[in-house]
């Protein structure tokens, strides 16, 4: 005699609880098609009492700008590694990409990022005067 199988333990209700189908829950990061967390900003934003009601969209438009903003500050910061003949991405790297950029220098202006450093730069008063083409002594 064969022996009984058992249906697969997704088709079965433990309980009378959940969800009898086989089919697999979505997040709501994955149907935005982002990777930052749609739900915990959600939760986040209505635990912080910024309004009295949040939208379904409100976390989903915050996750996709904070997402992008992080994707930008990242590849600058990769590029400025790379141009150190660096593997890994430094905090100096970032510095490096923020202030090198105008828009995200504006966005982050009074922000100070620790092990950042500062920019190169020497005040063009301080360097050594260059010595003038005519100085050359001329042969009588």
């Amino acid at each position: 005699m064969a022996p009984k199988s058992t249906p697969p333990a997704s088709k079965v209700a433990k309980g009378g609880r959940g969800k009898t189908s086989g089919k697999k829950s979505t997040s709501k990061s994955v149907k935005a098609g982002l990777q930052f967390p749609v739900g915990r900003i959600g939760r986040l934003l209505k635990k912080g009492r910024y309004a009295a009601r949040v939208g379904a969209g409100a976390p989903v438009y915050v996750a996709s700008v904070l997402e992008y903003l992080t994707a930008e500050i990242l590849e600058l910061a990769g590029n400025a590694a790379r141009d150190n003949k660096k593997r890994r991405v430094l905090p100096r790297h970032v510095q490096l990409a923020v202030r090198n950029d105008e828009e995200l220098n504006k966005l982050l202006g009074k922000v100070t990022i620790a092990q950042g450093g500062v920019l190169p730069n020497i005040h063009s008063v301080l360097l050594p005067a260059k010595k003038s083409v005519d100085s050359k002594p001329s042969k009588k």
